[in-house]
């Protein structure tokens, strides 16, 4: 065991430190926009998303398939995991998420979870109908996550996450896979101190096909059209690593407070620095925030330094009610994100925890 650990740590640092040494992680801006299924880099998740993402070091449960997968390892038993996102409020974006978790094994757990993302109908236009008024389509953005992680002692935890991707138009489609890796250290006197690493949306490039990338021209010298098919140029996923770190002040009756850092180095947009601080009270009632810091998030939408639309305030809350002393527990989750423009992005979940 011992030895297999020693493996998976060696490649995944080899990975990260390969990704690090080139313009992969570079935080280049100029790359922006180069990527593509960038609903990968949505947390649609209510709990985790209340302090930004700055928990990468400390998450657990269904959250943690998108945000550090070792986090799964601490499941119980089983976890089930709703939520209901208003992304960019007005916009008509809505994302809908389910997931689950079963421990396997003493010290392995496995877990799914489905992420969709919808944007209402959408009106057809052409370049004879540059107007609209020709009907409707839907587009269809889905992520489906396969997710194991193992606790290698008490203080080491790992996984991986394999993500289908899945984006269609009517006449139109692209698929893709990606992996996901993750490993949380825990240490300190009352297990309050954590480390994690994540390195997420590795994957060979997408590809657009179908029907809606050709269309007919007509030829003087011949009776019939010819339909003419454009190559759709491939597209890399938007790759990511995360450095992260929590304490937990423990104090009597199950309460705690939390301060976690996060370093989210992106490889097609600017770095980010995430603060956060979670306190929870008798272990019923918790209340988180945080703050994402990029280059140019303080300035206003309209300066060119200003690349995000999100202006790096996030809240969240969680009121979780336990059931019996076996340790089956309902939650209820919310949380908040700033936005400009927009009426910020707003998210709410119900977990059940066994």
């Amino acid at each position: 065991m011992k030895k297999l650990f020693r493996t998976i740590v060696t490649l995944s640092l080899t990975i990260i430190i390969g990704f690090t040494s080139t313009e992969a992680f570079a935080g280049n801006k100029d790359r922006a926009g180069q990527a593509g299924a960038n609903e990968l880099l949505v947390n649609p998740w209510a709990a985790s998303s209340g302090w930004g993402n700055a928990g990468m070091a400390s998450v657990k449960g269904v959250d943690a398939i998108w945000s550090n997968v070792a986090g799964i390892s601490f499941t119980n038993t089983m976890d089930l995991d709703f939520s209901y996102t208003n992304w960019l409020a007005g916009s008509g974006t809505s994302v809908v998420s389910f997931g689950f978790l079963a421990r396997v094994s003493e010290s392995v757990v496995a877990g799914l979870s489905v992420m969709s993302m919808n944007f209402g109908e959408i009106q057809r236009t052409t370049t004879e109908n540059p107007d609209g008024g020709i009907g409707t389509y839907k587009p269809s953005l889905m992520n489906i996550n396969i997710a194991i992680a193992k606790s290698f002692s008490n203080s080491i935890h790992g996984g991986f996450v394999l993500k289908i991707i899945s984006e269609s138009i009517t006449d139109m489609k692209g698929t893709g896979v990606a992996l996901d890796a993750g490993i949380q250290y825990v240490t300190g006197v009352t297990d309050n101190i954590h480390f994690g690493i994540a390195l997420k949306n590795i994957g060979p490039t997408m590809k657009y096909s179908g029907d809606g990338l050709s269309f007919k021209v007509a030829m003087a010298d011949m009776s019939s059209d010819l339909t003419v098919v454009q190559r759709a140029d491939e597209f890399e996923l938007p790759t990511q690593l995360n450095i992260a770190a929590a304490y937990d002040f423990n104090f009597e009756n199950a309460s705690r407070l939390t301060l976690a850092f996060n370093f989210n180095s992106n490889a097609f947009s600017k770095d980010q620095f995430i603060f956060g601080v979670e306190g929870s009270f008798r272990d019923i009632l918790m209340l988180r925030g945080g703050y994402t810091f990029e280059s140019g998030v303080t300035k206003s939408i309209e300066e060119a330094d200003c690349t995000n639309v999100n202006r790096g305030l996030s809240l969240g809350a969680t009121v979780q009610a336990p059931l019996n002393k076996k340790g089956l527990k309902v939650c209820l989750d919310y949380s908040y994100r700033d936005t400009a423009h927009w009426k910020g992005t707003h998210s709410v979940g119900a977990r059940i925890l066994f």
